[in-house]
């Protein structure tokens, strides 16, 4: 049978493992103490009847335990669901605290209404973006200083290094370079590779040609010298024939001029073959005077 006069005398006079002694007062670390102060009424372990608030994960549970479930210790504690209304809850714990004490009935009250209070702070808090101080050891300090002055060191090294070897290549000299990382001079040596290729480039796409349109005529008049050049021998070497050739050396002649023209065009292509874009020169015209005296005289003696 139990008898919470008992209970408590030995639990205030001797020895509990919730009461925690301090400079202002006595505290209790029950998780099921509605006030948290270690005293008669307030404390669960001493009073067969007693109701309190809890919170599971921003949930709130009325808590009641009765003289009625003392011999069943796995369902010794009942609990009631509260809704998030402030309200509505009250009026929960006014229905299941009907006829208990007024004592209990207050501090269940109070207790919810610290708890919304806390509840409305804590969101308030995490919508606030606050600024979070962070502290370093000395130790990492002075050798993330050092770490940055070695890689400035190395940052104007390589970039000496890579002046020099430019004025090198740019001098011609390649037999003192040894001495120099070999990574950073094929490194100079391809984008000097790389500028060069892209000069050539560019003076390929800007290289434009035009081609005169006379070709043609120049090479039918370079035909018809030739013409001209053949009929002047042949008349010279007909003077020693008589008038009754004249009409056969006029049709010879002419025979002549289509064979001259067919084998200086043959030339040509022949010669655009072997060197195409190859242009033949223009010569000049040879003008040549045949004179009528002689042949007057011949056809008088042959009269």
């Amino acid at each position: 049978m139990q008898h919470d006069e008992v209970i408590w005398q030995v639990i205030r006079h001797n020895h509990c493992s919730f009461m925690a002694k301090i400079e202002t007062g006595k505290f209790c670390r029950n998780p099921y103490n509605v006030t948290g102060i270690c005293n008669r009424s307030s404390c669960p372990l001493a009073n067969s009847r007693y109701a309190t608030i809890r919170d599971h994960d921003g949930v709130f549970y009325l808590y009641m335990k009765t003289i009625e479930r003392a011999h069943q210790p796995n369902k010794l504690w009942e609990r009631v669901k509260l809704p998030r209304n402030y309200e509505k809850a009250l009026e929960i714990i006014d229905k299941h605290l009907m006829f208990w004490p007024k004592f209990l009935v207050h501090k269940t009250k109070q207790r919810l209404t610290k708890m919304t209070q806390m509840r409305i702070r804590m969101r308030k808090l995490a919508l606030k973006t606050r600024e979070k101080i962070m502290t370093t050891p000395r130790k990492e300090k002075k050798r993330e200083a050092r770490r940055e002055e070695k890689a400035e060191k190395a940052a104007v090294l390589d970039k000496s290094i890579e002046k020099e070897l430019l004025e090198r290549l740019k001098r011609g000299v390649y037999g003192d370079i040894y001495n120099y990382p070999a990574d950073k001079y094929n490194e100079i040596l391809d984008k000097e590779q790389l500028v060069a290729n892209d000069v050539e480039d560019e003076e390929e796409e800007a290289e434009i040609e035009y081609v005169e349109g006379y070709d043609e005529l120049e090479e039918e008049d370079d035909i018809e010298d030739f013409g001209g050049l053949a009929v002047a021998n042949s008349l010279a070497d007909d003077d020693d024939v008589g008038l009754d050739d004249d009409d056969d050396d006029e049709e010879t002649v002419a025979v002549d001029r289509k064979r001259l023209r067919k084998e200086s065009g043959l030339a040509l292509r022949k010669l655009e073959k072997e060197e195409p874009g190859a242009k033949l020169k223009k010569k000049a015209r040879v003008l040549v005077e045949v004179e009528q005296e002689d042949t007057d005289e011949r056809q008088k003696a042959v009269q």
